[in-house]
């Protein structure tokens, strides 16, 4: 049987471990943040109950304020469904954009957690391999000392 790699041996061989996360924060342009930003502000409860009330204000105020206070009639309410599409119209794409950065992050430390655990089973396979070793190094001692490993475990 030959000897295992020394932890030495094996040190060298590895790769030191990256940093994902700031390489991928490094490398994300000014425009990148600000739409990784809007996507997870408008993917919250928070974002969804400020429409939700400004919807219920302003529909309930033009519904309900005298005739010569409502801005948008009742049952047209154009210029809100003008606000609503546009809204809508200037964050899809943007949602769309820091999803894919979201993405492109999410791999990149999936990537990662793959070479992680690659090395990790190296490392594994090392220390089964040592402790292989060390079972033939004490089974040739015992033999050496005309001993079976069956005598050897009854004395326990």
């Amino acid at each position: 049987m030959r000897k295992p790699p020394s932890l030495e041996d094996l040190k060298r061989r590895r790769k030191p471990l990256r940093d994902v996360n700031k390489e991928i924060a490094q490398r994300m342009s000014r425009v990148d943040r600000f739409a990784v930003w809007i996507t997870e502000r408008v993917g919250t409860i928070g974002f969804f109950l400020i429409i939700f009330f400004w919807t219920v204000l302003w529909l309930g105020w033009n519904l309900l304020a005298p005739k010569e206070l409502q801005f948008d009639p009742p049952m047209g309410f154009v210029f809100w469904l003008f606000i609503s599409n546009l809204i809508q119209i200037l964050l899809m794409p943007l949602i769309m954009v820091g999803q894919n950065i979201q993405e492109k992050h999410a791999d990149a430390r999936a990537e990662n957690d793959l070479e992680v655990n690659v090395k990790a089973e190296e490392e594994i396979e090392v220390i089964l391999h040592h402790l292989e070793y060390q079972n033939a190094i004490l089974i040739a001692m015992l033999q050496k000392l005309g001993v079976s490993v069956e005598e050897a475990l009854k004395g326990k």
